[in-house]
């Protein structure tokens, strides 16, 4: 009844409904019931211009929403939310409330960024189907301020009418830019940059869509960046944002790839950085050059060339190739040895849905649970986490707008420090070098994030391999050190 009143726009009624609803859910623990209730109170709230009250009231939704989702999945993995339309909007709206919020010390920007850091995490449980991931909330202050004072750090946030960025500096308090475009237009651009750039003739439509999203996100703090002296930026992205690379944004003039290392991460509560060990690189290396006949996949022939300048780069590998790379000798050789790289140059596909997301071995597809299993029975036998992942010839998958949900989900339940991997499939020529300057940046010391920035720049310098396609689909998830 509530709810037919909010519609008719009678609002104090349905408000002394809610109430009451709310308060029956509350006495016979139907959490299921009294998050909607607690939302719907807020919207109510905040039509009636009580944004203190309705963030309060979102507050305490987004709190029973927390506590259902690990007793649901505990109960029945059948059970699941339809996220997007029922989860999806609390954490928007709230967020969005948070920072219409106005007076001493508002809006709050630390609980805004936490809240979308909550909904990051909320999706990739729903992705695994399972309230997997252990997040413990870290202080920006001490990750940036502290241990990496070249770092700023970017939340941009994509709301209905306004598209929202939270900036974390370097010794300086939380800032935030609003750009007021509708959430539309926003993901029309991040299509249109997306479409563009794996095509060999639009690369002016490219550099124009870009610069637009360049504009919105960047122009707004680029004095602050220069005047911070930062070098590496990393962004926590929001919705369509992950399935474009952030380091082909464009000025009108240079990439932002020219200007900074550029590094995604799905939520500081999931990667708290650290950098490489100062030790001698070793890697396990493996790779099929020829796919399983089952499989609908074109043969990867200069896979072989890749290892072999890997070798060749003065990291110490362990290799298995082509009928050799198959799940069992993948699961006993990463149990042999403490590998800080694992290097896998084989197809794969990264997918909004957990058992479309997979690797190909010479034995079939390793899917991202089985490829948790892997890795996890070597953390049994081992303490040092597999420090870089590296995945060569994987891509998104097609028509699939939020795919790189996939990828974020293979770098969480891989457990590596950091994942190196590929929105879409590139020439194996440019790979090859590529691959070979990224490792060799890495032997001379250099941290993954400068390692992947020189790779690119490498690419970015050769007349052939110039334009983004070839040097932009190159994602470091993770750490950054």
């Amino acid at each position: 009844m509530g709810e037919v009143y909010e519609q008719n726009q009678q609002l104090q009624e349905a408000q002394d409904l809610t109430q009451q609803a709310l308060f029956t859910a509350q006495k016979i623990d139907a959490s299921d019931i009294a998050y909607r209730l607690e939302w719907q109170l807020g919207r109510l709230l905040k039509a009636q211009g009580n944004i203190e009250a309705a963030i309060s009231a979102y507050d305490a939704a987004v709190t029973t929403l927390q506590s259902l989702r690990s007793d649901l999945v505990a109960v029945n993995r059948n059970v699941q939310f339809n996220f997007r339309d029922r989860i999806e909007p609390l954490y928007r709206q709230s967020v969005e409330l948070i920072l219409q919020e106005k007076g001493q010390g508002k809006p709050d920007l630390d609980k805004a960024r936490q809240r979308m850091e909550a909904l990051q995490v909320a999706e990739l449980d729903n992705f695994f189907r399972e309230a997997c991931l252990s997040n413990q909330f870290v202080v920006l202050d001490k990750v940036v301020d502290r241990d990496n004072p070249n770092t700023a750090i970017f939340y941009p946030i994509i709301l209905d009418n306004y598209l929202e960025i939270i900036i974390k500096l370097p010794n300086q308090i939380l800032m935030h830019k609003t750009s007021k475009v509708k959430r539309q237009q926003v993901e029309q651009v991040i299509t249109k940059i997306r479409e563009t750039i794996v095509e060999p003739d639009t690369n002016l439509q490219f550099q124009a869509a870009s610069q637009q999203l360049y504009n919105w996100l960047i122009k707004p703090v680029e004095t602050d960046l220069k005047n911070s002296k930062v070098n590496t930026l990393v962004f926590i992205p929001d919705g369509l944002l992950r399935n474009i690379p952030m380091s082909a944004l464009y000025d009108g003039r240079e990439y932002l790839v020219q200007k900074y290392s550029v590094v995604i991460s799905p939520g500081l509560q999931l990667f708290t950085p650290k950098p490489l060990a100062n030790k001698k690189l070793n890697a396990l290396l493996g790779g099929l050059s020829q796919p399983p006949k089952s499989e609908k996949f074109a043969p990867l022939p200069n896979v072989k060339i890749e290892l072999k300048l890997i070798q060749e780069s003065g990291v110490s590998t362990t290799t298995l190739l082509d009928k050799n790379f198959t799940s069992t000798n993948l699961a006993k050789t990463i149990n042999a040895q403490a590998f800080r790289v694992v290097h896998l140059a084989t197809h794969g596909q990264f997918s909004s849905k957990a058992k479309d997301t997979f690797i190909l071995a010479a034995d079939g597809r390793i899917n991202v649970s089985e490829l948790d299993s892997l890795l996890k029975s070597r953390e049994q036998k081992r303490t040092e986490a597999v420090e870089l992942l590296v995945l060569s010839a994987c891509e998104t998958a097609a028509g699939d707008n939020r795919a790189a949900l996939g990828l974020a989900g293979v770098a969480l339940r891989a457990g590596a420090r950091s994942t190196l991997a590929s929105l879409w499939q590139i020439g194996d020529n440019s790979t090859a070098l590529f691959i070979e300057e990224f490792y060799r940046q890495l032997v001379t010391g250099k941290t993954t994030a400068e390692g992947l920035r020189f790779a690119q720049l490498k690419l970015l310098e050769a007349p052939e391999y110039n334009r983004p396609m070839y040097w932009a689909p190159y994602v470091l998830v993770g750490n950054w050190l």
